[in-house]
Parts: structure tokens; C-alpha cells; sequence
């Protein structure tokens, strides 16, 4: 009996629509993360990229629980002395909320070369409107 290896041809990509409205930052990133590298299916394997697409609705809406809203960092430098920026998750989910769900998701994911090709197939959207409605359509 011959071991089945999928190739990259052989991937079939699903579309999962995800709402954060009201749901804990972390406890979602991993679902998302999961997600994004195909680890529920059953020809899961490292090296390739084989996981779905993943549409996050409502990225504003998102909770963090305990004092997190005013005590979780950000960090940005920007390679010159006295660059560092620092911003509060607060801030940040004011300004640009998708980057939050995005920074979280992209810490979760293997840090090799799938690394930014997984990352591509996460479309986050602040409100509930989303570029992606085709995809949704019949199923």
C-alpha cells in the first residue's frame, strides 16, 4: 500500500466566513489560524500551503478580556534611534482594527517561507461588509 502525499494541484481551498462580533481576540485567532493552514484536514502536511481562505466580519467588534484594552502593546521601530512607536490595543482598534486581528493571526502562523503565502489567503474587514460575497453565494 502506497502512502498518499498531496501535491499543491491536488488542494481544494473552502471559504469560511467568520463574524467577531463580541468574540475574544485569542480564542478566535487560533480557530482562524487552524484554519489558514489546513490543519482540519485530513491530507495535512508542513511543507505545503493547502489551507482555506478565511473572511473576517465585524473586526471592530472584537473583545479582549481582563485590562488588555489599555495594557497590551504594540511595537513599531523604525530602524533610526528614538524610533520606536508604541501603541495600546485601544488605539489601535480605533484606527485600524483589522491589523489587530491580522498581527495576532500572523504570530500564530509557522515563521518559515509559507509563512506570508498562508497569511495572503486572511481577509479581514472592519464592519460586515465584505469584497468576497461570490464565494459565499451557494453555500
Amino acid at each position: 500500500m502506497l502512502t498518499h502525499s498531496p501535491s499543491i494541484t491536488s488542494v481544494e481551498r473552502k471559504w469560511h466566513l467568520i463574524d467577531a462580533e463580541g468574540k475574544v481576540l485569542g480564542r478566535l485567532s487560533t480557530q482562524i489560524a487552524k484554519l489558514l493552514m489546513g490543519k482540519q484536514k485530513t491530507d495535512f502536511v508542513r511543507h505545503l500551503d493547502i489551507g482555506d481562505h478565511v473572511v473576517i466580519t465585524n473586526a471592530k467588534k472584537i473583545v479582549v478580556t481582563g485590562n488588555k484594552a489599555t495594557q497590551k502593546i504594540y511595537h513599531r521601530h523604525s530602524g533610526w534611534p528614538g524610533g520606536m512607536r508604541v501603541t495600546t490595543f485601544a488605539q489601535m482598534q480605533a484606527k485600524k482594527p483589522e491589523d489587530v486581528i491580522i498581527k495576532a493571526v500572523s504570530g500564530m502562523l509557522p515563521k518559515n517561507r509559507l509563512h506570508d503565502k498562508i497569511l495572503r489567503h486572511l481577509h479581514v474587514f472592519p464592519g460586515t461588509e465584505h469584497d468576497y460575497l461570490k464565494q459565499f453565494k451557494n453555500g
